[in-house]
């Protein structure tokens, strides 16, 4: 992995917070539902009694969630640092504050940029689109501007200006659909993915600048940030 250039006081990070955390939230909308039902029709239960009855078992676990291997020194060194991070993340608010209430002491550097799904800002321009990573950044303080990196003018002085500052930001994901969200935002992107959808496509890269097995192995300095303390 090569040195990427980055001014620590100019660079931002925005993490999905199922990247933070396990994901219980695996089929937390009813379309995915009904085609859980469509292919399983022998499910005893209709798709409401279904839905109900997920949402009350994975209310009940939320709280047993605990930091992913290199989170907590992560966020801490970077929130030392006063690197700016927000948490951009397609999980529904509810279900992001009940997964996150028991951390606080993880999330409070994220209090002022956290993004749920039905954010009405986003206007349902939900991942795969940039626009969640580029409220992110807004909400960082960041002029981005806004729309997908490939609409922006890269020859007149405006649209420079965007690319480099969109450039500034990195986005470390462990969705394919988020990769493509930070890549359309024209941010630098890490995919650390689950080691289970790992394992479909083992070569397959999504196009992330960088794959990482767990963010153990992440190196600041690779990134333009300071270093880890020795």
């Amino acid at each position: 992995m090569g040195k990427r250039e980055m001014d620590p006081s100019e660079s931002t990070l925005t993490i999905p917070a199922k990247h933070l955390l396990p994901s219980w939230n695996l089929i937390a909308e009813r379309v995915a539902v009904e085609w859980l039902f469509n292919r399983f029709p022998d499910i005893p239960l209709s798709i409401d009694e279904y839905v109900t009855e997920r949402r009350a078992r994975q209310d009940a676990l939320f709280h047993t969630c605990q930091p992913l291997p290199g989170v907590i020194k992560l966020v801490k060194h970077l929130a030392k640092h006063q690197i700016p991070m927000a948490v951009a993340t397609g999980s529904l608010k509810r279900n992001y504050y009940l997964k996150t209430k028991h951390l606080p002491e993880l999330f409070e550097p994220f209090a002022k940029g956290v993004i749920c799904r039905e954010d009405l800002r986003l206007e349902d321009r939900n991942k795969p689109r940039p626009d969640v990573f580029l409220l992110a950044a807004e909400l960082l303080g960041r002029k981005v501007g806004t729309g997908d990196v490939s609409s922006l003018d890269a020859e007149g002085e405006e649209g420079k200006a965007l690319l480099a500052e969109r450039a500034r930001g990195l986005v470390l994901e462990d969705s394919t659909v988020g990769l493509e969200a930070g890549r359309r935002a024209g941010m630098k992107t890490i995919w650390v993915p689950d080691e289970k959808l790992r394992t479909l496509a083992p070569n397959e890269t999504y196009g992330a600048d960088c794959v990482l097995e767990s963010l153990e192995q992440f190196k600041p300095e690779d990134w333009g940030l300071p270093p880890y303390d020795q």
